[in-house]
């Protein structure tokens, strides 16, 4: 029966478990931020392309 109370008790497995939904939170924001910037970028440099092309 100890060893149930222990166990009951012990919160590092939630520990664990919380700052590994936060490690995967902080990686979606990061891949849908990096997707948005790379879509901007692409169409700048095609803005730019597309400028250059029309000076020849």
């Amino acid at each position: 029966m100890t060893f149930i109370n222990k166990l009951a008790r012990d919160e590092q497995g939630a520990t664990a478990i919380e700052y590994g939904l936060i490690a995967a939170l902080i990686a979606v924001a990061a891949i849908a931020a990096m997707t948005t910037l790379g879509s901007n970028l692409t169409n700048t440099f095609n803005e730019v392309n597309t400028a250059m092309e029309g000076e020849d």
